[in-house]
């Protein structure tokens, strides 16, 4: 290997050295995230690559559903399949701790050829969001909270999914929210999480027992939006892999168990000024500024349009759903330490005002979560828009409702001005035109639901 490698190896976070051990490193992964915010990309020797390194990809990863069908679209020379350019951004270098020899992996950013960030890649749009803050003289920081299930590995797809067998060789129970012999049941898989974290230099705030049988709730620190959802992109890797380790899945489906409540990806939103470092948030008394109440004013006006980057699957709305031991909001009402509302604001001091998200699953792109829910407060900032009135106590019903199902919140985005210019309508259109794709493609499922009810009593 050159001087010139052996340069910038040496450069790599202090984690991966840890992990590395001077260990020879023979593999680096050049991944980005895609439209559902899984890794794609192309793993090469440790020789071809450099912080200068450029790679390729065709355009069509992002003209693709769920299931790996393309999708046609309204572009020119659609299936040309020209390259765009992977260029890696070394602030995101990570170990890959369960990989049998030492590996690197980077995500890279996306650029056509001409030097254009392209628009429907899911960090771009983010990224696009907090310089439109930027401009503004504002940062906006966020705090994910993650909730996943472990389960027995499900083989097939028509067969229940069930809560995973623990160290006391039973099954896993439900509604032991923050029960610590629930954590300690699957301690074992929690442990190689906080492991491999370590290896990757990624930091967990708290684990919890969440409400569901096997579901457990991962807290991380709060930070740069683009930072955080990196993060969220690597902890969803390597939780499952966490899991496989010990003979479980785990999965970040929004509703994966019809008798157990649905998972959600809360963030916590604050916005500081980039010259004081003070939130904007509250005043110079502590009091909540008219800011804040713009913030919120603007998420409730924009989250129900915006649904389908929050809440971007069919099974999503199965979350909402009240009959099946679902405590997930659904509604965009406002209130003080109130979590039967969708947009809560906990009790914190004057610089750590917030506002919390409630409403996102679990099941989303982060890139594109975070960016959708920013972009509703930035245009209530912008607007002015004004709140309802916070709600105490519990909801009987509610003037700020979401969508119910995909086909619905689709329909709001395809009217959405406002919400697809901050977004960019290039990406707007082609995130609608592959969510209408799926939606067609489960519609043409015949479910067990059916042929058990219907294929003898119609």
């Amino acid at each position: 290997m050159s001087s010139q490698k052996q340069h910038w190896l040496k450069e790599l976070p202090e984690a991966f050295i840890n992990y590395r051990n001077d260990r020879t490193i023979y593999e680096v992964e050049c991944i980005v995230p895609d439209l559902a915010g899984m890794s794609r990309g192309k793993a090469m020797p440790i020789q071809k690559f450099s912080p200068n390194h450029e790679t390729y990809l065709p355009i069509s990863i992002f003209y693709q559903t769920i299931t790996g069908e393309d999708v046609e679209l309204d572009i020119e020379d659609q299936w040309a399949e020209s390259d765009i350019v992977l260029k890696p951004d070394m602030t995101t270098a990570k170990a890959v701790p369960w990989a049998k020899e030492a590996t690197l992996q980077v995500i890279h950013d996306l650029f056509y050829r001409n030097g254009k960030p392209v628009e429907m890649a899911p960090r771009n749009v983010l990224k696009h969001i907090v310089e439109l803050y930027r401009q503004q003289g504002w940062k906006p920081v966020v705090a994910p909270e993650l909730e996943f299930y472990l389960i027995n590995p499900n083989l097939d797809a028509n067969e229940p999914i069930q809560p995973p067998i623990g160290r006391t060789g039973r099954q896993g129970a439900g509604r032991q929210s923050y029960s610590m012999s629930a954590v300690d049941e699957y301690g074992s898989v929690i442990d190689t999480i906080y492991d491999y974290a370590e290896d990757a230099g990624l930091n967990i705030d708290t684990v919890i027992q969440e409400d569901g049988a096997g579901q457990v709730e991962i807290n991380l620190t709060h930070g740069d939006p683009v930072d955080l959802a990196d993060q969220v992109f690597f902890f969803k890797r390597i939780i499952k892999e966490a899991a496989l380790n010990h003979g479980m899945f785990a999965t970040f489906m929004a509703k994966p168990m019809k008798e157990q409540p649905g998972s959600a990806m809360h963030v916590h939103q604050s916005v500081v000024n980039i010259e004081t470092g003070k939130n904007i948030f509250s005043d110079d008394q502590g009091e909540a500024t008219e800011t804040f109440l713009h913030f919120i004013g603007g998420s409730q006006k924009y989250m129900p349009l915006v649904m389908p980057l929050i809440a971007p699957y069919v099974n999503s709305y199965r979350r909402f759903e009240s009959d099946t031991n679902s405590s997930a909001p659904t509604n965009v009402e406002w209130g003080y330490d109130n979590r039967a509302t969708g947009l809560r604001v906990p009790v914190s001091g004057a610089q750590d005002r917030r506002l919390e998200n409630r409403v996102i699953g679990v099941d989303c792109n982060p890139y594109l979560a975070i960016a959708a829910s920013l972009a509703c407060g930035y245009l209530g900032m912008l607007e002015k828009a004004q709140p309802s009135e916070p709600i105490t106590g519990e909801l009987e019903e509610s003037d700020y409702t979401i969508p119910m199902t995909l086909d619905h919140a689709l329909n709001l985005f395809q009217n959405t001005p406002a919400i697809r210019d901050v977004l960019g309508e290039s990406f707007s259109m082609v995130y609608e035109e592959v969510k209408l794709a799926e939606v067609r493609q489960f519609h043409r499922e015949i479910s067990p639901w059916e042929r058990e009810h219907l294929l003898l009593n119609v």
